[in-house]
């Protein structure tokens, strides 16, 4: 299948996502949309999941967004009241969950940039929490140099996550950075020699997946809520997010666990 989903036995907890189509730069075309937005929903549903893991299969390419041959002459004859095969209508639809863009995943979601991230491949990036690359990635958004507004998530989420003149230079100019570029921007955590990338990606979901999953997906939704709010209102929500945590069965195990000088066993209660 063009999008996989695994569960590797080495890693519990942890949900690998490859988007496998290398011979076409891992482009999505409307099958592949309708594949990648039912492994997010899996994903998001499944309690026994704590960190998920995003790559593209190949060495080349990350993702580079859309199968325009593909999705653009189905989106224009469904605009014109024309019809489209079922497989193009459902690929349509899932383009936002597909991409993440307002849908959420409710795990942290660990990018390994293989390769080169361009417009959709982008968007997936954006939407996750962390991310490696390998020295040889570019990234780009291009929408406006083909007349397009960036409908996905980048001028949402790009401003927030770095800074402003580097997100307007992004979206603005269209033109491509290099990797070494996207560290120094904060774009993407540290760069990966292409070997280390999965072993890199891996283990930092496994740093997180042997967490306190209550207490991960609590700071995680918290993260996102606090952003808006004025810090007034900002710390008193952050009590009230972190009280009943203080509660919970997975607190009470880290504190034995301690006593007792042995890992803890969280069982998300």
């Amino acid at each position: 299948m063009p999008v996989r989903l695994e569960f590797p036995q080495s890693h519990p907890h942890v949900a690998l996502v490859v988007i496998d189509r290398p011979e076409r730069a891992n482009c999505l075309d409307p099958a592949m949309l309708v594949e990648l937005a039912a492994a997010w929903r899996r994903i998001a549903a499944d309690d026994d999941v704590r960190c998920a893991v995003l790559r593209g299969a190949g060495e080349r390419v990350f993702c580079s967004g859309m199968d325009m041959a593909a999705t653009i002459p189905a989106a224009q004859r469904l605009a014109r009241g024309e019809r489209v095969s079922e497989e193009e209508f459902e690929g349509l639809r899932s383009v936002a969950t597909a991409l993440l863009a307002g849908f959420d995943l409710r795990k942290p979601l660990i990018c390994a940039i293989n390769g080169h991230a361009r417009a959709g491949g982008f968007d997936l990036m954006l939407a996750s929490e962390i991310r490696y690359a390998v020295p040889d990635a570019t990234f780009a958004l291009e929408e406006v140099a083909l007349g397009l507004y960036p409908t996905g998530n980048s001028t949402v989420l790009l401003p927030r996550q770095i800074g402003w003149v580097h997100a307007h230079e992004l979206l603005l100019g269209a033109q491509p950075i290099d990797a070494e570029r996207a560290r120094t921007i904060g774009l993407v955590n540290d760069l990966v020699e292409p070997g280390d990338l999965m072993d890199r990606a891996l283990a930092a979901a496994a740093s997180i997946a042997r967490n306190a999953p209550l207490a991960v997906a609590a700071t995680r939704a918290g993260i996102r809520e606090l952003l808006a709010m004025d810090l007034a209102r900002a710390y008193q929500r952050q009590e009230e997010l972190g009280r009943p945590l203080r509660r919970s069965e997975d607190a009470k195990e880290a504190q034995r666990a301690f006593v007792e000088k042995r890992e803890p066993v969280f069982h998300g209660r």
